[in-house]
């Protein structure tokens, strides 16, 4: 897990800078250096994400890791909310007990 959130904030890291970049100055440096590193740490993702979420994750988890720019974030959003911890009880209305 802690590979998939540093792939996944390289990548929108990355994809900001790239964008930044491409809309002031265009600096050929930035792009050249910046293309590279985000088109790789978006294919670790992908893998990363492959690798470590089960087939019975929730679905959607997988396809979720192909979206470029954000994927990382929406694997980890929905992997955190499927294996957040046990499963809270349900409470009832407040000064009420069960």
């Amino acid at each position: 897990m802690r590979a998939l959130r540093i792939a996944a904030a390289v990548e929108l890291v990355t994809l900001a800078a790239l964008l930044l970049n491409l809309a002031t100055v265009h600096t050929g440096a930035v792009t050249a250096l910046g293309g590279p590193v985000h088109g790789t740490a978006y294919l670790v993702v992908i893998a990363l994400t492959w690798a470590t979420a089960p087939a019975h994750t929730a679905p959607g988890t997988r396809p979720r890791a192909v979206v470029p720019g954000i994927g990382g974030l929406l694997v980890l959003r929905r992997l955190r909310g499927t294996t957040a911890g046990p499963a809270r009880q349900p409470t009832g209305p407040p000064g009420r007990a069960r």
